[in-house]
């Protein structure tokens, strides 16, 4: 394994990022400052949180806190994203977590995974990264259906429809929709993308089958709990959007 060089790595980031630049200028796409900032940003966050998660795993009772605020910021994505206010926080926090929840739960239950900080910690955190991408590709694309579709969901409500009745359909794409990028990395798991937990086990000296086990349960985990994500949203901003025309 090659030594890391953080000169030439940084030289690389530069020259990825230009080429991202490039190519949204070249299209006129105007989403070059989010990239911008979204590397920025990622930079920064990644550091500290190297740094928070080495002192977790030395402080175990640490790590309570540190999901906590994960989940916190994960759900302050997905409002910000779907646009639903203040109103449906709360909709939003328990889709993720019920969603974390519903994969972390039966895991640690039955001992498929060993009750440490560094092994619950890593499993967590992409858990409530999946449950967060679900939840925000649901409630957009829910929102989006609903306001595209409004004279249908109109018609419903004239038929003495209730509000969530009226956007069934919407419902059920964009639960369908946001599944899709977990069923895609989970159907092609090794022959397009090596997941990064199967990659990081065997560099550490895992057997083969180890890593495809382990990393099975997350992509499965990852399933189940964008599953459960995703459906919850849509039933708990239902009312919301099959009441009035999204903005």
């Amino acid at each position: 394994m090659t030594t890391f060089d953080p000169v030439r790595s940084g030289l690389a980031l530069v020259v990825l990022l230009a080429i991202c630049l490039a190519v949204l200028s070249a299209a006129r796409v105007h989403v070059r400052r989010d990239a911008l900032i979204a590397t920025t940003r990622a930079g920064i966050q990644l550091t500290l949180v190297a740094l928070v998660v080495a002192w977790v795993f030395t402080h175990p009772e640490g790590a309570v806190l540190y999901l906590a605020l994960m989940l916190g910021a994960a759900s302050f994505t997905s409002i910000r994203r779907i646009g639903c206010g203040r109103r449906y926080a709360p909709a939003i926090v328990g889709a993720i977590a019920l969603g974390a929840l519903g994969a972390i739960v039966p895991v640690l239950a039955l001992g498929a995974l060993d009750f440490n900080a560094q092994t619950i910690v890593p499993f967590t955190a992409q858990i409530i990264g999946g449950t967060m991408m679900a939840t925000s590709l649901t409630g957009s694309r829910m929102r989006d259906d609903v306001a595209a579709g409004w004279g249908e969901v109109e018609g419903w409500l004239a038929l003495g429809a209730a509000p969530r009745q009226a956007v069934t359909l919407q419902s059920r794409r964009a639960v369908a929709h946001a599944l899709i990028p977990a069923l895609d990395q989970t159907r092609n798991a090794g022959l397009v993308t090596l997941p990064g937990a199967f990659v990081g086990l065997l560099l550490g000296g895992a057997s083969p089958a180890e890593a495809a086990q382990v990393q099975l349960l997350v992509l499965v985990g990852l399933l189940a709990a964008e599953s459960i994500a995703a459906v919850c949203t849509a039933y708990l901003l239902a009312p919301w959007l099959g009441s009035s025309r999204p903005g």
